[in-house]
């Protein structure tokens, strides 16, 4: 049977899988020490930042795979 009515959110289990490939995606994203002053360093930027805003409209709380504390992210 044809399911035509598709949800308009993420389930518990599709949630969780989102979250794990964003941060899989966050951490290929922070891995990289290249110069700050390069195009690619801008570029990964911008895109840690779409990605960050993403996650937060997903599911509408801050993301749990980075919390600051004074010396960094925490691993």
């Amino acid at each position: 049977m044809v399911r035509r009515n598709k949800p308009r959110q993420l389930s518990g289990s599709d949630l969780e899988l989102f979250l794990q490939a964003a941060e899989a995606l966050h951490k290929s994203i922070v891995g990289p020490l290249i110069s700050p002053q390069c195009d690619h360093y801008r570029s990964l930027q911008l895109l840690h930042e779409a990605l960050l805003k993403t996650v937060r409209e997903v599911t509408g709380k801050e993301v749990a795979f980075i919390r600051w504390n004074g010396t960094g992210p925490v691993k």
